[in-house]
């Protein structure tokens, strides 16, 4: 079979793609950025004058390829065939990240804040680039259907999450992991366990069958598809089963990638706070990811918190395979037991996870930025590390600090403020976290929180490479959410069933009821 069409979208896409770095780079979308930025500088220039060009002329070329050149069946044709189909899902998230956000934002600015939440619309319901792009894939999927030439392509934009998830471990440290990683093992061991076997308990009372009891548990408890295949050959889950599982973890999963975000704005969570909670509360790896985007569209701080979160989840899934296997064989006897449960456990254990651990290694080696990085940033004082001088505290800061400090009532920060009014900059690591958590309690004005926070700022500096792979990942997860909406049918949806669906959906509020009463009482903005 010949995947490769004949067809001249891609080359059309292409066309487009440098129809806007040209009217970027000429000035001719100059009035309309202008518009696009309500009186700031539009953040997204240097993207526009790049990014268009280099796949413009690469989907220009290949299209050609695609609708004039000779096409035969083999690896070649296959992979080819995904060209057309990503390069649309690029295009749909140039047009939304670039100009269709930041117009909802300006119409969203220009009706002024939502009642007394003091937040305007885009911000409090997460109009943001991440989730106008899923709406879009599944407008797309739902009103127009994916044209076949796209088909493939739109497959493998989950690659481009995959990918992501992998290159976040080079911005974490063993530092950043010793304190998320443990917080994340109590939370996600609690509330994974506790979902399974609240599942079985529920699934035993409603007298559901025991492979769909088992497979719907795992999905539900642990991270999604994923856990469900690899549950499945286990509890040896029907075809049918396995269809309501996924379609339970996706209705389900749908509306709280929409949901989460919202509320978070409302209950002001932090991005370690709404992180924590994404990746506990929400089934499946892409919904924690554009859970945690939405959230925090302009940086990546809430999706670093929320994928270690995901990942631990991950980790247990050989543990809940063991659980399951046994679970399943006391309640079928012996022809169950003749699963081979290790070589399930390797098999369909995530590659991705193998991946992000990988990386961190290599992380935690120094080989991208100092082994002692946080989220991604290192602490650096000297100007070996970093530290330009002319940041150094000005003579009116420093006596605006001198005369608000008498309001400091704890003993650790007032010594850490005596300490940068004497050097004019943060001397330590711990005393860079003091200074924050001072700014947080708000003992001084405004005007001295922002010389705290300018402060702050500038002994922490972004390597380079750390800079990149930051920007690499903004876009894998943009484009992946994407054609994660060109993935979601209403017809999808409806598979979840009548009891699998009741028994998804208690399940799945109980677990983000309770983990964001857990994050609220016990979480705060740093870890």
């Amino acid at each position: 079979m010949i995947y490769t069409q004949k067809n001249p979208a891609l080359f059309i896409i292409g066309l487009f793609m440098l129809a806007i770095w040209y009217s970027a780079d000429s000035g001719l979308m100059g009035p309309v950025l202008e518009h696009l930025a309500s009186g700031k500088s539009y953040k997204y220039y240097d993207e526009l004058g790049t990014l268009p060009l280099y796949f413009g002329l690469f989907s220009v070329v290949t299209g050609l390829w695609h609708w004039l050149g000779r096409h035969r069946e083999g690896h070649l044709d296959y992979y080819s065939s995904t060209i057309a189909g990503g390069m649309l899902i690029l295009f749909i998230t140039m047009l939304v990240r670039w100009f269709i956000a930041p117009e909802i934002e300006v119409i969203s600015i220009s009706l002024g804040e939502v009642g007394n939440t003091g937040k305007y619309a885009h911000d409090l319901f997460g109009l943001n680039y991440v989730v106008l792009g899923i709406v879009a894939g599944i407008v797309i999927v739902n009103v127009f259907r994916v044209p076949s030439w796209a088909g493939n392509g739109v497959r493998l934009s989950r690659l481009g999450l995959k990918t992501g998830v992998i290159l976040l471990g080079a911005l974490y440290s063993a530092a950043e992991l010793k304190n998320l990683g443990g917080l994340s093992v109590l939370m996600i061991g609690f509330f994974v366990l506790g979902s399974v076997g609240i599942v079985l308990w529920i699934g035993s009372r409603r007298n559901i069958s025991h492979s769909m009891g088992g497979v719907l548990s795992a999905g539900m408890g642990v991270c999604g598809v994923s856990a469900t295949v690899a549950v499945a050959p286990v509890v040896q889950a029907k075809p049918v089963e396995i269809a309501y599982t996924i379609g339970t973890i996706l209705l389900w999963g749908v509306g709280c990638m929409f949901l989460f975000p919202i509320i978070g704005h409302l209950l002001d969570m932090s991005y370690v706070q709404f992180g924590a909670w994404a990746g506990t509360g929400i089934l499946n790896s892409a919904q924690v990811a554009g859970a945690a985007l939405a959230f925090q569209p302009d940086g990546i701080e809430t999706l670093m918190v929320a994928e270690i979160f995901n990942i631990t989840r991950v980790l247990i899934l050989p543990v809940v395979v063991l659980w399951l296997a046994v679970w399943y064989v006391r309640k079928e006897g012996a022809d169950a037991a003749q699963v081979n449960v290790g070589r399930v456990v390797i098999t369909k254990f995530p590659v991705f996870v193998i991946g992000f651990i990988l990386m961190f290694a290599l992380s935690t080696t120094g080989i991208f930025a100092p082994a002692s990085h946080y989220q991604g940033k290192y602490f650096g004082n000297t100007a070996e590390l970093g530290f330009n001088t002319e940041n150094l505290l000005k003579t009116g800061q420093i006596e605006l600090l001198k005369a608000e400090a008498h309001k400091v009532e704890r003993t650790d920060h007032r010594d850490a403020l005596n300490r940068l009014i004497e050097n004019g900059k943060i001397m330590s690591i711990d005393e860079g976290n003091t200074i924050l958590s001072m700014i947080k309690t708000a003992y001084l004005s405004d005007e001295a929180n922002k010389i705290l926070n300018t402060a702050h700022k500038a002994v922490y500096h972004t390597a380079k490479k750390i800079e990149v792979f930051r920007e690499w990942i903004t876009w894998l997860f943009a484009f992946g959410l994407v054609g994660l909406g060109m993935q979601i049918t209403v017809s999808s949806m409806k598979q979840a069933g009548g009891e699998p669906a009741i028994i998804g959906g208690i399940v799945g509020f109980i677990k983000a009821a309770l983990s964001l009463i857990v994050v609220i009482l016990f979480i705060g903005d740093t870890v």
